[in-house]
């Protein structure tokens, strides 16, 4: 048992780092192309991998049964199509560092809602990681003065980005009950498939074909990238994570995603790093840490 939580661990922190890459692979991504329809080939290129992961594992796709439908529907309805709709719209008119700081309060209300919900164990050690977590993501994203980035006032795009929050949190706490009847690897696929389904008049009416056909090459990498690795993959051992340590202690590793893309943002788009992320990224790591005591 040891071992699988160590491994899931592994596979966890792996995801995280794939999605803080998601950052910087969509920045690329929207110079080309409108975002809804970056969204929509995202997830279709992750259904596809996802579909032939189920192939190569079960010898065929997962049958849902009538039950089975509707809570899939609602995760292809939040974590795929609801959140990209508020997180690509928000990103309009509001910084993607003020953005990151209010998405960054996921884990914490994830572990609240959990505790209250799924009656999961929430001490005072716990509260004093997530906590310490969400500063230190503060901390990393405002370059050390976290304030700074609520002295405009709430916004439009502000609200837009906290349903995005909203999705996470249905999707993640959703995906808790999902699961115990039927594989992370058959729930992800689904909830992508659903979704794409969601996405596709939406990015159809906003000039998808006429995106398809400008893509340059490089745009295609971040689409393979965004949708095999950081959507395909990653979704799915977020979903194993859940089903073995649970929704609250996974959740908290979403701290560590803009920690991450300020890493790959200093290498692969030539981004200054300061001072403050090395002291924001201690303190994110030690919140994990703190939050997953036994």
């Amino acid at each position: 048992m040891k071992r699988t939580r160590t491994y899931t661990y592994i596979l966890l922190m792996t995801s995280m780092m794939l999605w803080g890459g998601t950052w910087v692979a969509g920045r690329i991504l929207v110079q080309y192309i409108h975002p809804m329809s970056a969204a929509f080939l995202r997830f279709a290129f992750a259904s596809a991998t996802l579909v032939l992961m189920c192939w190569k594992t079960d010898g065929h796709i997962p049958r849902l049964t009538r039950q089975q439908i509707l809570p899939v529907l609602g995760l292809g309805a939040t974590g795929v199509f609801t959140y990209s709709y508020f997180f690509f719209t928000g990103l309009q008119t509001t910084s993607a560092g003020r953005a990151a700081l209010i998405v960054a309060c996921i884990p914490v209300c994830i572990s609240v809602l959990s505790a209250i919900l799924y009656k999961e164990r929430f001490g005072a050690i716990r509260i004093a990681g997530a906590i310490l977590s969400l500063v230190g993501v503060s901390v990393v994203i405002a370059d050390g003065s976290p304030l700074a980035l609520l002295s405009e006032g709430v916004s439009r795009g502000d609200f837009l980005i906290l349903g995005c929050v909203a999705s996470w949190i249905a999707y993640t706490l959703g995906g808790r009950s999902v699961t115990k009847n039927l594989s992370a690897l058959a729930s992800v696929s689904w909830a992508c498939i659903f979704g794409m389904v969601m996405l596709l008049p939406v990015a159809w009416t906003h000039g998808l074909l006429t995106d398809i056909m400008k893509t340059p090459f490089e745009g295609w990498v971040c689409i393979v990238f965004l949708g095999v690795l950081a959507t395909g993959f990653a979704y799915c051992w977020y979903y194993e994570a859940i089903a073995i340590i649970g929704a609250s202690r996974a959740g908290i590793f979403i701290n560590t995603v803009p920690v991450f893309a300020v890493i790959m943002g200093y290498f692969l788009l030539d981004e200054p790093i300061h001072l403050s992320l090395a002291l924001g990224g201690i303190m994110v790591l030690s919140g994990v840490y703190l939050t997953n005591k036994p």
